[in-house]
């Protein structure tokens, strides 16, 4: 059970699929965490604006569509470049491209970019599980890269 946290989820701009984002949020809620779910084609923007105003523990961007490594690179280089959430907590997970196994390739550019974990579809949800048992004990996690959320 994860400690009271708040949770943004996402999926990238160009991603118009819906189930895993219900997937992320029911799973989260079910750990009794507080999610709010943007749903499926969010800009940028709006985002960055709903961080602002919830100020989540954590902002869980999910994709798709294969585009997750060209969107997530955008999207986190903005969020980085805003001083008052520079220190948010950010995961990405999903298909990060569309080059099945070798997509985890996008994993480090994304992580050195400025994620705090990146987690590639043929992992499975175990990483992200992983991760949210960190949440229980660190006020801000260390750098990992590892499977899907």
């Amino acid at each position: 059970m994860l400690p009271a946290k708040r949770f943004v989820v996402s999926s990238v701009s160009s991603d118009a699929h819906m189930w895993n984002l219900v997937f992320l949020q029911l799973l989260l809620e079910e750990q009794g965490a507080e999610v709010t779910n943007l749903g499926a084609c969010v800009p940028d923007e709006l985002i960055v604006e709903e961080c602002r105003r919830t100020r989540p523990d954590v902002l869980v961007i999910s994709t798709v569509n294969g585009h997750g490594h060209l969107d997530g690179l955008r999207l986190i280089r903005r969020i980085r470049s805003e001083p008052d959430l520079a220190d948010l907590r950010v995961v990405i997970g999903g298909k990060l491209g569309v080059r099945g196994a070798e997509n985890i390739v996008y994993a480090e550019e994304l992580a050195l970019s400025g994620f705090d974990a990146v987690f590639e579809a043929d992992g499975g949800i175990d990483g992200f599980q992983e991760f949210l048992a960190t949440l229980e004990n660190a006020d801000r996690p260390a750098l990992a890269s590892g499977a899907a959320a």
